[in-house]
């Protein structure tokens, strides 16, 4: 069970700032021992797992440090609290939360020689102009580590987009994520048989809110990827009577089954939306914390899928049961195009049998 925020303002964003600075402070002794242990277990030239992850620690950390700072700076300017829903604050929250996705985001790719490709249609400027002139609904897979922070980071520093963001209560437990995201206009849910049309309201409110830079971020899937999540994604749809939509998912290897709940919710509470759907393939090998260490560095391309749907070809109108299978039609779409684009091929261990544009 989460702690309550203050515990977590008072004991976690402390500690954060302590494991900073322990680690800038050991760093040189770490890093040798880190030099040490790779060249003892014989790591191919350049591989250096540990001090690749160390490096990056050290840079996480000192970044979250530098936020906490700026973000009690930004608590007492605003009258301890009390300006901090107004707009110029709101403006410098964004502001460094951009700085912190960038700076993670050149340090992981420089350090994991991880590369990213985003395909998108080239826009002159009118283009991109008229696109910025509608809020949108952003439907995301979710798999692989970081590629929530990858979606978010460009949508805000590339796109110029103000995301808010569905995402998981236990993100909580980092402490500059849950100081920053809960002065924005984000949601946290926990998924419960009782809870979930509260957070189906929150989600609603949350796109009724949209202006026009504004993103919402959605996950349909819920979580990452796994094995034992897509069996269970599809035994669920069994228990509901959902017959066919468990027959499409089966087919959908690469996917877990989309909760159309939420995102549905948020595509009829903001009726002047775009919907963006986005695909990724590079990052949904990694399961488990053992997959990302031996795949260290990466050394490999993230290929990123974006397909736009204008405001007047969502289906907003028609019933609800239309409308999710409109959804669990772009999940295949989206899934043919995983098969077709992950950088090694093949498909996720323990899955079923195969299956058979534009920026924000």
């Amino acid at each position: 069970m989460l702690p309550p925020r203050l515990v977590r303002r008072l004991i976690l964003a402390p500690l954060a700032v302590v494991i900073a600075v322990a680690v800038a402070a050991l760093f040189p002794l770490l890093a040798l021992l880190a030099g040490v242990f790779g060249l003892v277990g014989r790591a191919r030239p350049g591989r250096m797992r540990g001090l690749r992850l160390l490096f990056f620690a050290l840079v996480w950390f000192t970044a979250e440090t530098v936020t906490l700072f700026v973000c009690l700076g930004l608590w007492m300017a605003s009258g301890f609290g009390g300006r901090l829903r107004t707009e110029p604050f709101q403006n410098r929250h964004y502001a460094i939360m951009g700085w912190f996705l960038r700076l993670v985001y050149r340090t992981a790719t420089g350090t994991f020689a991880v590369t990213v490709e985003v395909a998108e249609p080239e826009l002159t400027d009118a283009e991109r102009a008229a696109r910025l002139a509608r809020p949108v609904i952003v439907l995301s897979r979710h798999a692989g580590p970081g590629d929530s922070f990858l979606l978010v980071h460009h949508l805000l520093n590339v796109y110029e987009r103000r995301p808010r963001v569905v995402m998981k209560a236990a993100l909580q437990y980092d402490p500059t994520l849950d100081v920053v995201a809960n002065r924005l206009p984000n949601v946290f849910v926990r998924h419960s048989r009782t809870g979930d049309r509260q957070y189906v309201e929150q989600i609603e409110r949350l796109a009724r809110g949209l202006d026009q830079v504004g993103a919402l971020v959605i996950f349909p899937e819920g979580g990452n990827w796994t094995p034992g999540r897509w069996q269970r994604g599809i035994a669920r749809l069994e228990r509901q009577g959902r017959h066919d939509l468990a027959a499409r998912a089966r087919d959908m290897p690469n996917l877990l089954p989309p909760r159309a709940g939420g995102a549905l919710a948020a595509i009829s509470a903001c009726p002047s939306a775009d919907v963006i759907f986005v695909a990724h393939a590079g990052l949904d090998r990694l399961v488990s914390v053992t997959d990302v260490w031996r795949s260290l560095p990466m050394d490999q391309v993230i290929r990123v899928r974006w397909w736009r749907v204008p405001v007047d070809e969502v289906p907003r109108r028609a019933d609800h049961d239309a409308q999710v299978r409109w959804l669990y039609d772009w999940w295949e779409r989206i899934d043919a195009w995983i098969s077709d684009n992950r950088p090694e091929g093949g498909r996720p261990a323990g899955a079923g049998r195969p299956a058979g544009a534009g920026p924000a």
